[in-house]
């Protein structure tokens, strides 16, 4: 949950660190800090509070220079934000610093035997411990002591450590938690995601699964935790440097919303030639496909709710079981799954720490594998049987939407090439659906031409503390993300209902006070939907509608204020219906004056369980 950067090479290190932190900050930004390596020793300046705090010291502090650093930008886990909390840590004898992201799971047992050997920590964190277990295992050998302390650590954690008498390396360390080797001319950098990188070097190389990095400014060699060399895999980056930058919007959220036709048309085009599907690198023979008993799909948070999406549209088109899950519940469900189970694994970052742990569990009872993540190489990506790729480039602030928005189309790619493959569409009707397919970048484009109005909705609405989201089918999982949207950035209190559960309790809650959000583009759901909402407006509520252009007339009548998306086929409504909720969701915060793009308490990337 954490960001953590590192530079070794000729230069000042200390503007590279301030400028990746700034980049990483969507996944934490309580506190901050920098460690240097410099003709002083170890030097370091953290400090609760946003980045800014911390470049303004260092600012002030021209002599604060060196070619060796690290920095850390975090998300608290142990311990309050604080001065003391912040990262970088200091070993007790002032020689090792070191920035975790992670989490230490026998840090209790691990600080007890340090304290009784006379360590003395300052902070509440587990990250701490690692460096004081590092120290007390040091003996003039600073990589033999983290490969030590690596076997004895339980838990995650992605480190950058430097040492005083090691001036000419960094060590990075990967267990369970990314890093990222950044490769230069005469220097090298480690962050714990892309975007820091960018506008430093292409070249990346992913540390492995409990793999330790020894980097110098010229080169750098990669050991497993016994110690034998490991082979280096390079990637090159093709995200646009500016994919990182506001680029004149207000904040990183509006510019990601209105990216969306773009996103997907990346997404859509290589997949589709003619009148045939291809899934990448994925081949699922007939004898797989005859055997193929179920689909089973985990994800957290909005890559949950395209889950939940992909069981309505599968399900109908496959007329196979398919089952969703969040991910940190389905190992302790003790899933029925086998190899004749494909499991699709959703993420954004491929980095998610449920959503692997869930990988390896299906792996492990032999299921197949397919992950649809947007970042190449993630732990996710290179763990899975096949993967899809989203191509919705860097997503920076920390409610998603253009990756939400692709994750949906390869969810429709894929499920019409499955039910081609297995005969349960004909021809004319897949074409159908892909002309469609295609045309939905289009019809995005033009709903987004009307977001000043959905803004004026905004205004109009912005002051409600109660907002239900309803909808049925479909319509429900896209009231899922809607109401996640709406409480992550705004912090007002959503919830989503299946519509025709209100009857069931929820509308005790319903009075003048509450706003009604109903999503209706299902045609044969229509008319129970008028009802459902009839009775809530009987209780006073205030009702909002988004439809599809046909149906613009019939809730009129029944609403205060009517949205209207573009006619498609119901199967692919949720990528046109989540546009106007990702539109007032933004406006709402805004008006309410929320920082958007880093919305309290919430990290990009959940990296821990």
């Amino acid at each position: 949950m954490c960001g953590i950067v590192g530079y070794i090479g000729k230069r000042n290190a200390v503007p590279f660190l301030l400028q990746g932190l700034e980049k990483l900050e969507y996944r934490g930004y309580d506190s901050s800090g920098i460690a240097i390596n410099s003709s002083k020793g170890i030097e370091v300046i953290k400090k609760q509070g946003r980045l800014g705090v911390v470049k303004n010291i260092v600012e002030s502090k021209p002599d604060f220079c060196s070619s060796l650093g690290i920095g850390h930008t975090r998300w608290a886990t142990h311990g309050s934000p604080s001065d003391l909390n912040s990262h970088p840590h200091v070993s007790s004898c002032g020689k090792i610093a070191l920035v975790h992201n992670g989490i230490i799971e026998n840090y209790i047992e691990i600080k007890k035997n340090l304290i009784e050997k006379g360590f003395d920590f300052k902070s509440d964190t587990d990250s701490e411990v690692i460096v004081q277990l590092i120290s007390s295992l040091y003996k003039n050998d600073i990589f033999s002591a983290v490969k030590k302390a690596v076997k004895i650590l339980e838990g995650s954690f992605a480190l950058g450590i430097i040492c005083k008498d090691n001036p000419n390396v960094l060590i990075a360390v990967n267990k369970d938690s990314p890093v990222i080797i950044g490769a230069g001319t005469n220097e090298n950098f480690i962050a714990s995601d892309i975007p820091a990188l960018l506008s430093e070097t292409r070249i990346i190389c992913r540390l492995p699964e409990k793999q330790i990095a020894l980097i110098k400014a010229t080169d750098f060699e990669l050991y497993d935790f016994d110690g034998r060399m490991t082979q280096k895999n390079f990637t090159t980056v093709n995200w646009e440097v500016n994919a990182a930058e506001k680029n004149g919007y207000d904040h990183f959220m509006l510019k990601e919303i209105m990216e969306q036709p773009e996103v997907i048309k990346a997404t859509l085009s290589p997949r589709i030639s003619g009148p045939n599907l291809k899934l990448d690198n994925a081949v699922f023979s007939k004898e797989y496909l005859k055997n193929l008993n179920k689909i089973c799909i985990v994800a957290c948070g909005s890559a949950y709710h395209v889950g939940c999406v992909a069981k309505y549209f599968m399900e109908k088109l496959l007329r196979k079981t398919v089952e969703v899950d969040l991910a940190s519940e389905f190992r302790y469900r003790c899933p029925i799954i086998d190899k004749n189970t494909l499991v699709i694994v959703i993420s954004q970052s491929g980095e998610t720490a449920d959503s692997i742990a869930a990988l390896r569990e299906a792996k492990l009872k032999g299921a197949r594998i397919l992950s649809i993540v947007n970042v190449i190489g993630s732990t996710i990506a290179s763990e899975s049987d096949d993967v899809l790729y989203t191509h919705a480039g860097p997503e920076i602030a920390v409610a998603t939407t253009k990756a939400y928005s692709a994750q949906l189309i390869v969810i429709y790619i894929l499920g019409l090439y499955l039910a081609k493959s297995t005969q349960k569409i004909n021809d004319e009707n897949l074409s159908l659906l892909v002309k469609k397919l295609q045309n939905l970048p289009y019809q995005i484009e033009n709903t987004l031409k009307y977001k000043e109005e959905v803004f004026k909705l905004a205004k109009k609405y912005y002051k409600y503390e109660k907002v239900f989201f309803i909808g049925r089918n479909l319509d429900y999982a896209v009231c899922m993300e809607g109401s996640l949207k709406l409480k992550e950035i705004s912090y007002v209190h959503s919830e989503a209902y299946a519509a025709g559960e209100l009857k069931h309790g929820t509308i005790s809650l319903v009075d003048e006070n509450t706003l009604i959000i109903a999503i209706a583009t299902q045609p044969e759901l229509v008319d129970k939907m008028i009802s459902n909402i009839r009775t809530v407006r009987a209780r006073g509520a205030k009702i909002l509608v988004i439809t599809s252009s046909l149906y613009i007339d019939k809730f009129n009548q029944v609403s205060d204020d009517v949205i209207s998306v573009p006619e498609v086929s119901p199967e692919l409504s949720a990528s046109l219906a989540i546009i106007p909720l990702q539109l007032i969701s933004y406006q709402i915060a805004k008006l309410r004056g929320c920082d958007i793009d880093k919305p309290r308490n919430l990290a990009k990337s959940v990296t821990v369980e």
